[in-house]
């Protein structure tokens, strides 16, 4: 991706103009940050408290029984979103899905274990092991670079 910002004195506002050959993924993310207003909370119920989460300190985040739960560094905490609606609000270049039912944070991965076949095993900061479901392991890879 190329970035090219030009100034202008006479500019009122910040203009983007983006120039592709077609809608791409990439393309598609870019639009929804750029459009994005303010930063997103998270805000997570333990011990009947409401705490804002923090999302550079988030492990993981995954449903289970019908509800959405956040592992942090302090505990796990239930949210009231939906799963795909935490997704969307999350940082995209620190948060990746890997399973219809869990999303990770990257920089608290300690390591990807690739010895399963079909599969990727993930270890995180917090010693819980989690895997890669077949559907998104080709994203992983993507995304790791492989």
């Amino acid at each position: 991706m190329q970035i090219e910002i030009k100034m202008d004195p006479s500019c009122t506002e910040p203009k983007v103009i983006i120039t592709t050959a077609s809608i791409t993924e990439e393309v598609s993310q870019l639009m929804k940050r750029l459009s994005e207003e303010s930063p997103s909370i998270i805000a997570g119920f333990r011990d009947d408290k409401l705490e804002i989460l923090n999302q550079t300190e988030l492990i993981r985040i995954y449903a289970n029984a019908g509800k959405v739960f956040a592992v942090t560094g302090n505990g796990e905490y239930c949210v009231r979103s939906r799963l795909y609606e935490l997704e969307e609000r999350l940082d995209g270049s620190r948060f990746v899905r890997i399973s219809n039912s869990e999303i990770i944070n990257l920089n608290m991965v300690e390591h990807f274990d690739l010895s399963f076949s079909g599969t990727i095993c993930v270890k995180l900061s917090n010693d819980t092991i989690t895997y890669v479901s077949r559907r998104y392991v080709a994203k992983i890879k993507r995304i790791l670079g492989i």
